[in-house]
């Protein structure tokens, strides 16, 4: 494991670049963070996307879901973050209910990006194609997000994997496609099986970033908290503990980097297979 620091190459990256790695096979790293000083040291140490995420309410507010979380919320914490990022690019979350309408999407992704993200992320499937398309007009880029949606968990009876099924997984490669279509830049792919991961990777131009979505991703995230080991309650079977066999926190995000980068991370024991 090599300890990397970056505070020398301070290069902004930039959609285009995260485009570029994932024609070239390189694997792009990703972390949530919702302050300045774990943004500050994640941006250092070289992980290239910082997603400040609606997970916020789980992690950082003690709520059971990311439901209760506001925009005024993704706002403050986006703020905290970007004023502390020299290099990685900034997505901002649109939390449970802001995006109900396309004139509330326009405005509260305003919101976001006033606050410093550079792309905003909403999750959902071919319904939203209208609104990212006019996101896209009004000059924010969009990053969508399939398979498990935390937002909906209600309607979707728990935190459950998705797309095991053969006609549940066409829905969803349909649904990539088509928020491609519309003009998202970047696809999140949150618990369905590896092997249907590979598959959008594949069929898409756009970078992949998986959660529990199989190692041929174009790169990968995890909830900060997750990757060094303080996950409130039961452990998500996509999660690793990087702190545990590191002793520091810089260690720990080498170590998650460097795996990610060598596509060892996820291995097997972290995936899900269909049925």
């Amino acid at each position: 494991m090599s300890y990397i620091n970056l505070s020398e190459n301070l290069v902004p990256l930039t959609i285009s670049k995260l485009m570029q790695m994932k024609q070239e096979g390189q694997k792009i790293t990703s972390l949530t963070a919702y302050d300045a000083s774990f943004a500050a040291l994640f941006d250092r140490i070289g992980i290239e996307v910082i997603l400040v995420g609606d997970s916020l309410g789980n992690v950082i507010q003690g709520h059971t879901s990311t439901i209760p979380v506001s925009i005024r919320d993704m706002a403050y914490h986006t703020e905290c973050v970007a004023r502390s990022v020299k290099r990685a690019f900034i997505i901002g979350d649109l939390p449970f209910a802001s995006y109900t309408s396309v004139a509330e999407a326009v405005k509260n992704s305003a919101s976001l990006m006033q606050a410093g993200a550079q792309m905003v992320k909403m999750e959902g499937g071919s319904h939203l194609q209208e609104m990212i398309e006019v996101l896209t007009q009004h000059g924010i880029p969009v990053c969508g997000h399939l398979g498990l949606t935390p937002q909906s968990v209600n309607t979707l009876g728990g935190f459950k994997v998705q797309g095991k099924t053969a006609d549940a997984a066409k829905k969803i490669l349909e649904d990539a496609l088509a928020l491609e279509a519309a003009g998202a830049q970047l696809l999140v792919l949150e618990a369905i099986p590896s092997s249907l991961g590979a598959q959008i990777t594949d069929a898409l131009k756009i970078p992949t970033i998986g959660i529990g979505a199989g190692p041929d991703c174009s790169g990968q995230v995890l909830v900060m908290h997750d990757a060094l080991g303080a996950f409130p309650g039961r452990k998500p079977k996509f999660v690793k503990d990087f702190l545990a066999t590191t002793g520091t926190i810089e260690k720990a995000i080498a170590l998650y980097i460097e795996e990610v980068k060598k596509g060892t991370f996820p291995a097997p024991e972290h995936c899900f297979v269909s049925n």
